[in-house]
């Protein structure tokens, strides 16, 4: 069984060790990720961090995708099909399109933090809203992984859930689509 990890940066994820997971499949990730951590594939929708991703080099060492891939340094563009998706949701396509059968989400938080603010481990840093900035709208992530779901109809997708992950009613009428919480995951995959 081929698995992936697809990682959102919520607040959930913070204390998940993804140098383990690695052992165990492969990892996409999002955005600021690559400053810390290094995954299998990297994904970047927002021109202005995906450009400072680009010109950093990291896509002439790594697979990265992005919607305008600058000349000459190395980043791949992202799937037609997905090309308006945000960032996330274009992890959680590449992953199924690699053919992963069963495909992890963590830190797909969609909700506000415990405090009702910016539910995002790189709040405050450049390119992201300040830490006590409002929630987030998740609507279009929302419509937008649901669609994907559909579109793999044989992928099981498990979404991890942590203390500020939101109930989020569409994914409960996915067919293909699981619920595991942080401490269950933790103990069967770390």
């Amino acid at each position: 069984m081929s698995v992936a990890f697809v990682c959102g940066n919520g607040v959930s994820r913070k204390d998940i060790d993804l140098s383990k997971l690695k052992l165990q499949g492969s990892i996409y990730g999002c955005n600021a990720m690559y400053r810390e951590f290094e995954p299998d594939c990297l994904i970047a929708t927002d021109r202005a961090i995906s450009e400072q991703i680009q010109k950093s080099g990291y896509s002439k060492t790594h697979r990265f995708y992005t919607r305008k891939p600058l000349a000459a340094l190395g980043a791949l563009s992202l799937p037609k099909k997905y090309y308006g998706n945000s960032s996330g949701p274009n992890a959680i396509a590449l992953a199924a399109l690699d053919g992963h059968e069963t495909i992890y989400l963590l830190g797909f938080d969609m909700g506000p933090t415990v405090n009702a603010k910016f539910n995002n481990l790189y709040a405050g840093s450049e390119f992201y809203k300040p830490i006590d900035a409002a929630p987030t709208y998740t609507g279009n992530w929302i419509r937008q992984i649901a669609a994907i779901a559909d579109d793999f109809p044989k992928v099981t997708f498990i979404r991890v859930l942590g203390s500020t992950t939101a109930k989020i009613a569409d994914f409960d009428k996915l067919k293909n689509f699981q619920h595991i919480t942080i401490d269950k995951f933790c103990t069967a995959m770390m």
